[in-house]
């Protein structure tokens, strides 16, 4: 919104700033930080009124979570959105499609995340919304943002997958490309929510993840560096990167009480939300692969669950003490900050990673 201030520049006074990207970003995430400040403390507040009990805690999880996490507020998330939201609509071009896709699929994976939430606290029982019932509207959501990201894309990018380092090829999907952006984008969110369970553990990750493909967004949306980097241009994506901003900033104010031990957690309202956002965003920039690269440790948290159930149900054994693979740690003896702060540094390593694939070639 505040992008239109630029057109009273004369080219050089204070609002051709506004004309800028980075500065606008800049903007974004302080926007955000501040949101989260002067609203985090009221809000959790108001959800300690609301919720009695605090999020019901899995009676097959952890024992020593049924102690130290029993009381503790959800729907957290709701901070994160609010962030999130505002600063984008302040700061970014709402001219831009690309803005409002992200937009229409956090607030999408969010509206059903809450649901979920609201029903966990409503029956008090971690059971909240049929799992097929989430999925299904998650698919949905995935599956109209997969068509508009063909429809908005270039003609010669249009429902075609692009390749990391082999930065010229392009393989053409078809009719499989929709399928394959609700897969990115359902699994993304998935990922991200079984990676919540611990205090911090995913909201740093996700940030991480957000700032990367931030720049990726910033980088792909401007013609001199993709003809630079022989990456393929998609004409607005930049914009994306005032969006990362204000998710960065919005879950620095949400950090801040959710550092262990944790006075509030996002919840399903905030994981499904900022894991779909990252699916959304890679699917816009064409880096759905470098998003399992850089939310590797969504990936591996995934992958852990899917590898436990199936060999579980094969053999009766399992691979894992328990699935995610956090609670693993958690069984062999690991301290809970311990884990939370090794999967950060596992999360920035897999992050840099990512960014190297816009150079390699």
């Amino acid at each position: 919104m505040l992008y239109w201030l630029s057109g009273f520049s004369d080219g050089g006074d204070l609002f051709n700033l506004f004309r800028y990207i980075t500065f606008r970003a800049g903007g974004a995430f302080f926007t955000a930080l501040i949101f989260g400040f002067l609203f985090g403390r009221p809000l959790i507040n108001l959800l300690r009124r609301r919720q009695r009990n605090g999020q019901p805690i899995r009676a097959d999880g952890p024992v020593s979570h049924l102690e130290a996490k029993a009381g503790t507020p959800t729907m957290g998330g709701v901070l994160i959105l609010g962030a999130v939201i505002l600063s984008t609509l302040l700061w970014a071009r709402l001219d831009i499609p690309y803005v409002w896709l992200v937009l229409c699929v956090t607030i999408g994976f969010g509206a059903v995340g809450f649901a979920d939430d609201y029903a966990k606290i409503a029956r008090n029982n971690a059971k909240g919304v049929p799992g097929r019932v989430r999925f299904g509207i998650g698919l949905v959501i995935a599956a109209a943002a997969g068509y508009a990201a063909a429809l908005l894309h270039p003609d010669e990018l249009s429902y075609q997958l692009a390749l990391p380092v082999f930065k010229n090829t392009l393989i053409n999907l078809g009719y499989f490309y929709i399928p394959f952006v609700m897969l990115v984008i359902v699994g993304s969110a998935n990922a991200v929510n079984l990676t919540d369970g611990l205090d911090g553990l995913a909201i740093m990750p996700v940030m991480i993840a957000a700032g990367t493909l931030g720049v990726i967004a910033y980088v792909v949306g401007r013609v001199d560096y993709t003809e630079y980097l022989e990456l393929h241009y998609v004409p607005g994506t930049g914009e994306i990167l005032i969006f990362t901003a204000g998710l960065i900033g919005g879950g620095m104010g949400f950090l801040w009480y959710n550092a262990p031990p944790a006075a509030v957690f996002m919840g399903d309202t905030g994981s499904l939300a900022l894991g779909g956002a990252l699916g959304a965003i890679a699917v816009s920039t064409k880096h759905e692969i470098v998003l399992a690269i850089v939310g590797g440790l969504f990936v591996i948290e995934a992958m852990s669950v899917i590898i436990q159930v199936v060999y579980f149900k094969r053999t009766g054994k399992r691979v894992f003490l328990m699935a995610p693979i956090h609670h693993h740690f958690e069984k062999k003896g690991w301290a809970e900050p311990q884990i939370v702060i090794r999967f950060w540094i596992i999360a920035l390593i897999l992050a840099l990673i990512g960014l190297a694939t816009l150079k390699v070639r």
